[in-house]
């Protein structure tokens, strides 16, 4: 148990102490925000602090700190300084550097950030990469609270009839104002998810029989996947996620002022590590080691695993509880990621979104081409949404460092967003020249490729730099 409460404290002073320096390099100011200047009364408009911090988080909690929670903890309890250290010195960075840096260019989506610091060819790919990868997240979290709710209703509402409801839920979240669904329903989804974290670490925490393993840099996985890259691939939303970087520019167009970014991106990260942190302890301690763990994913699938894990554990009504915030993550995550689909393509196409007419156009499709993809396993979507995701992250800590670089900002200090952006370049590459969604390509090619491609991006970063300062 000292692991996770170390770990635990170990978030809390991340925040207070690296969320301040991160705030500080960036350099917020009394400017004018999206939210006041534009104002639009359908994406821009102003939102109290601790309702954009609820929202921020439901916007990037979705099921990627339980899910993939539950699957980095197969590796053993070394996951638990991926998920601290990844959020504090990585993950939260991202977060708040990609809410800020869109606040500061009227809200606009990575993909046009992309465009603005990286040039037009990375504008046009990240366009399309960044809706591949919201669809493959939509889908993603219509598909998992389909699975758990069917558990707890009669079988005549089977799988289908929720991927439907969910889906119209998904149109209307998608369409209106966003102080009319997300606004208003966020805050109390908030709350929900809170307590049921809180409801799961009390589980394991003091039910007699529950052991939750020490730290120990052990690669404990049962099926021998390396920690390196697999474990920085299969645990993202808890610790780095690129998804995060499409949903932070939804509350820069919503805080009413840049001194609110710390509490409302970096904070928010730092509360979905600690749900990730509970989830990861809770697998191991609820199955009694990793090889049960793992038997139960395979078997049961992630849904049936977090069911049986909150029913068993807390009892009918604390499972019920439980899974009802399990269920809240992705639709709260998957609507947003269907809005800022939306957001995106808008900006691409120029339609102007204030009118329902343009709205419509642009969701149905998103909406029609996610309902095809339900049909296909889950697991080979979670595959290719996790590789997707770490990319995005690695592209978003480069634009976030050029804008430091071009923003005259101290070599010292761009190094807090250039060194996560060379881990994570290093990360993605060797994972898909790994994995067998991927090459398939052996240890001995992968791991000096990821490495040298790390390295050569951040050569021409430093020469770049080294011209713009001579």
């Amino acid at each position: 148990m000292l692991t996770f409460f170390g770990a635990l404290i170990v978030l809390v002073l991340g925040y207070w102490l690296y969320g301040r320096l991160t705030e500080k390099v960036f350099g917020p100011d009394e400017r004018l925000t999206p939210a006041i200047k534009i104002n639009d009364g359908v994406d821009c408009m102003p939102i109290k602090t601790w309702k954009a911090i609820l929202i921020q988080l439901l916007n990037i909690a979705g099921t990627g700190p339980i899910f993939g929670a539950l699957m980095g903890a197969c590796f053993g309890p070394v996951v638990f300084l991926w998920i601290v250290f990844g959020a504090i010195l990585g993950g939260a960075v991202h977060d708040y550097m990609s809410g800020m840096i869109s606040e500061r260019n009227n809200g606009a989506s990575i993909a046009e950030l992309s465009g603005i610091y990286l040039g037009k060819p990375a504008l046009y790919v990240m366009r399309a990469f960044s809706v591949v990868l919201l669809l493959l997240t939509g889908t993603v979290f219509v598909t998992s609270p389909a699975a758990l709710i069917s558990n707890l209703t009669p079988d005549a509402l089977g799988n289908t009839f929720w991927i439907v409801v969910i889906l119209i839920y998904y149109v209307l979240a998608t369409l209106l104002p966003i102080d009319k669904v997300i606004g208003r329903l966020y805050p109390v989804f908030g709350v929900i998810l809170i307590v049921m974290a809180i409801s799961v670490a009390g589980g394991f925490l003091f039910i007699q029989g529950y052991h939750v393993p020490e730290l120990s840099l052990q690669n404990l996985h049962p099926e021998n996947l390396p920690v390196w890259p697999f474990m920085f691939v299969t645990v993202a939303c808890g610790a780095i996620s690129g998804f995060h970087a499409t949903q932070s520019p939804m509350m820069a167009k919503c805080i009413t002022s840049e001194k609110e970014g710390r509490k409302v991106f970096y904070g928010a990260m730092i509360i979905e590590s600690v749900i990730a942190l509970i989830w990861a302890a809770a697998g191991v301690a609820f199955y009694g080691g990793t090889q049960m763990l793992n038997e139960a994913l395979t078997s049961l699938g992630q849904s049936g695993t977090v069911y049986e894990i909150s029913k068993d554990m807390l009892g009918a009504v604390g499972g019920v509880l439980a899974i009802v915030g399990v269920v809240v993550c992705p639709i709260t995550s998957g609507d947003t990621a269907f809005r800022s689909a939306r957001l995106i393509l808008a900006e691409w196409t120029r339609l102007d979104q204030t009118k329902i007419r343009n709205r419509l156009i642009l969701t149905i499709p998103l909406l029609g081409i996610s309902a095809v993809l339900t049909q296909l396993d889950f697991n080979v979507l979670w595959r290719y949404f996790s590789w997707s995701n770490q990319t995005l992250a690695m592209i978003s800590l480069w634009v976030a460092s050029v804008y430091l670089r071009n923003s005259g900002k101290k070599p010292g200090h761009i190094l807090i967003t250039l060194l996560p952006a060379a881990f994570m370049t290093a990360v993605s590459v060797t994972y898909i020249l790994m994995a067998p969604e991927g090459f398939r390509l052996s240890a001995a090619i992968a791991y000096p490729a990821g490495i040298i491609a790390a390295a050569a991006l951040l050569a021409i970063y430093l020469v770049k730099m080294k011209k713009r300062n001579a």
